[in-house]
């Protein structure tokens, strides 16, 4: 079969797939486009083609457009530029409805549940507005110190900030500075309106003999970063798909490996609030991306919980604790609630925030390995999972549905890895009781999906 990157061809877009494009066919084979809507016919131009069934290309001419299309929101995620804002050009409604059919798709496909999926917008404005929304961006420094973010599928940076997603103020005058080169930013608008701007160190070598990073300019240095769990690359594979593999995988151990941090704006502490609670974290470390979708969620596994004066509960992959703190709450300090994360410094910063809940308990451990060793000590009223976007897989799954709670709220960001740690609950006897899906990430593909079982 011949390479098709860099051809064209007229194609008729159908349904959308779970990564932010549509479907089409040319020529016996499946088309991946980006940059289109259903039903549209659109000029697509291939840009990577590894053989087999499929390839990926972008609709760089609207021949015949949806009546979803509107103008571009954001400016740097067109045709061969960034991954950032998937469906920009279509209608808030019409992204919803997007995201509703790929999930609707992937439950069916995966969990083998029929159901009718409608995605809710956070922000209690109707969801008309997809830009301002995001508190929390990693941007990426290129090798003239200019700021930026990556190509889509690609390791480029392109030293453009225009995407509508951050809040107001938080990429103000970024631009106009020179970053150390190969660094990456990570800037974050806390609570309080403040901005905290940290610099990660380049991975690979540095200006320093023995590895160690100088002192940016203005800078004052910040807690360590924990690096995160990864998996091994594994050896070298011959084929040219294997090589690329193995390439990504080594790109992705340098990225998560123990880097420097440097703090150039702000405290490097950020101060957020959720449900009256006040936290402090590090800036570097996870807190939902949307401003309103903590609240949202922490309130939503309130109302689900079930949880009376005395009950008991687990939150695993807990973070700081926010959806354990409503847990504890409900509980009084008769009951009991045990959360448990892996990364160290959530750990501390959450039992500082918590001390006045001395019926929580925060613990810093991988959550398979204390699952599995919990599943038969006590059976928890209610379980909250919210796993990284890999999904929390069958061990965690298996040890869960072990301890027998009466109920689980099950939290996840990536469609597929939702129905399938949906379908392994299913298969452990317990049923779907509701399901709520959330436009947490607006004009981009990704979507958060939050279900409730029960036996």
């Amino acid at each position: 079969m011949s390479d098709w990157r860099g051809q064209e061809f007229q194609v008729r877009l159908g349904p959308p797939g779970h990564g932010g494009f549509c479907v089409g066919r040319h020529e016996g084979r499946v088309v991946f486009v980006r940059h289109g809507l259903p039903d549209e016919l659109v000029r697509a131009r291939v840009t990577e083609d590894r053989g087999g069934s499929f390839c990926r290309a972008d609709a760089v001419e609207i021949i015949e457009a949806s009546p979803d299309r509107i103008p571009a929101t954001c400016p740097v995620s067109g045709p061969g530029g960034a991954g950032c804002c998937d469906f920009s050009f279509a209608t808030p409604a019409a992204q919803r409805a997007l995201k509703a059919t790929v999930v609707a798709e992937q439950l069916r496909r995966l969990a083998k549940v029929e159901r009718a999926i409608e995605v809710e917008p956070i922000s209690g404005d109707g969801g008309t507005d997809t830009g301002g929304w995001r508190t929390r961006v990693r941007l990426v420094v290129d090798p003239a110190g200019r700021a930026g973010v990556h190509r889509y599928r690609s390791t480029a940076v392109i030293p453009d900030l225009r995407c509508p997603q951050p809040v107001a103020g938080a990429l103000d005058g970024v631009a106009d500075r020179i970053w150390t080169p190969g660094a990456d930013l990570v800037v974050a608008v806390d609570g309080d309106g403040v901005r905290h701007i940290v610099e990660l160190a380049a991975t690979g070598e540095t200006d320093r003999p023995g590895g160690r990073p100088s002192t940016p300019r203005g800078a004052t240095r910040g807690r360590g970063q924990r690096p995160a769990r990864r998996r091994e690359s594994g050896q070298p594979v011959a084929d040219e798909r294997g090589a690329v593999r193995d390439r990504a995988a080594a790109r992705k151990s340098a990225t998560n490996a123990p880097r420097e941090e440097w703090v150039m704006a702000g405290s490097g502490r950020a101060v957020e609030y959720v449900a009256g609670r006040r936290w402090e974290l590090a800036a570097t470390g996870f807190w939902q991306a949307h401003r309103g979708a903590a609240q949202c969620y922490s309130d939503l596994i309130a109302e689900w919980s079930g949880l009376v004066p005395g009950g008991s509960g687990w939150d695993l992959y807990s973070g700081v604790g926010v959806f354990a703190a409503r847990l504890a709450e409900q509980t009084g300090q008769t009951g009991a609630v045990a959360a448990v994360e892996s990364a160290r410094s959530a750990v501390a910063d959450g039992t500082a925030a918590l001390a006045d809940l001395p019926w929580l308990e925060l613990r810093a451990d991988r959550v398979e390995r204390w699952a599995r060793t919990h599943a038969t000590d006590s059976r928890p009223d209610v379980v909250v999972l919210d796993p990284p976007r890999v999904g929390a897989g069958k061990e965690v799954v298996a040890a869960v549905t072990d301890a027998d709670p009466r109920r689980i709220v099950h939290i996840g960001c990536d469609p597929a890895a939702f129905a399938r740690d949906l379908g392994l609950y299913l298969d452990a006897g317990y049923h779907l009781a509701d399901l709520r899906a959330f436009d947490a990430f607006p004009a981009t593909h990704h979507v958060e999906c939050v279900a409730l079982l029960d036996r």
